[in-house]
């Protein structure tokens, strides 16, 4: 039995994952897509192993599968074979429903695009995904307003996006994906639709979270990101073409 096999065991026996068991495990995991009669080879026998923790920067050229990995890792998507295991779950095993529930508890998502709701404020687009896990109306303000002034906006609660700088939008973003305590938090390009400075910012926040033990993994072509990652992980034509190890 392997680790991710122990991680599952242990699970299943007592609720709650050894430490010592990598918090994200891929085993010769692959994808494939049908454009028309072509077969696309988007991933290839990946194996990727995170602990709980860990700061990784997902790297690599247009093609390179960069996105079908995100896709995969935030479980928007089903492997064609290969077996991935997310807080000791083979959840490549599950069916639409039981992944929707996955990514709700144990993955927090930062967009390049914010995806904020217009219509809703600070505080609100925070609440948003504490309402699907059927938390209190009374908790999740209080857990929203706490998150909106952890990120430097606690004196915008009541500020829609379109009052919002691009920078304090994806402030919003961060906030609102620690909102369930994720396992994991997953950052499509965070810094890609903002300038220099906004982006530094977010940079900032991000370190401080790693530094308070979240498991970040960022998919990104910001040299900035994956300076301040612990390890950075080069994708090439589906597969992992080489892992840098950047911790002193």
């Amino acid at each position: 039995m392997d680790k991710s096999e122990e991680a599952m065991q242990q699970v299943a026996e007592n609720g709650k994952l050894n430490k010592d068991m990598p918090i994200l495990s891929m085993k010769k995991l692959s994808k494939n897509y049908l454009l028309g009669e072509v077969e696309v080879h988007a991933l290839r026998e990946i194996n990727l192993a995170i602990q709980e923790g860990e700061y990784i920067a997902i790297m690599g050229p247009s093609g390179s599968g960069k996105s079908t990995l995100l896709n995969m890792i935030g479980c928007l998507d089903h492997p064609s074979s290969g077996s991935y295991y997310l807080g000791g779950e083979d959840v490549s095993l599950l069916d639409d429903n039981r992944l929707s529930l996955i990514r709700g508890e144990r993955i927090g998502f930062i967009f390049q695009s914010f995806n904020l709701i217009n219509q809703l404020n600070v505080v609100e687009n925070i609440e948003v995904s504490m309402y699907y896990q059927g938390i209190a109306e009374r908790a999740s303000f209080k857990r929203a307003k706490e998150l909106a002034e952890l990120v430097g906006l606690g004196e915008r609660l009541h500020h829609r996006p379109f009052e919002l700088s691009g920078g304090q939008q994806q402030r919003v973003a961060i906030a609102r994906a620690l909102a369930n305590d994720p396992l994991i938090i997953l950052a499509d390009e965070p810094t890609g639709n903002l300038d220099s400075e906004s982006g530094t910012d977010i940079l900032v926040i991000l370190d401080r979270l790693h530094k308070e033990g979240k498991t970040l993994i960022s998919v990104t072509h910001d040299e900035r990101i994956a300076s301040h990652a612990e390890r950075v992980i080069h994708l090439f034509d589906g597969k992992i073409s080489k892992q840098e190890d950047q911790r002193v």
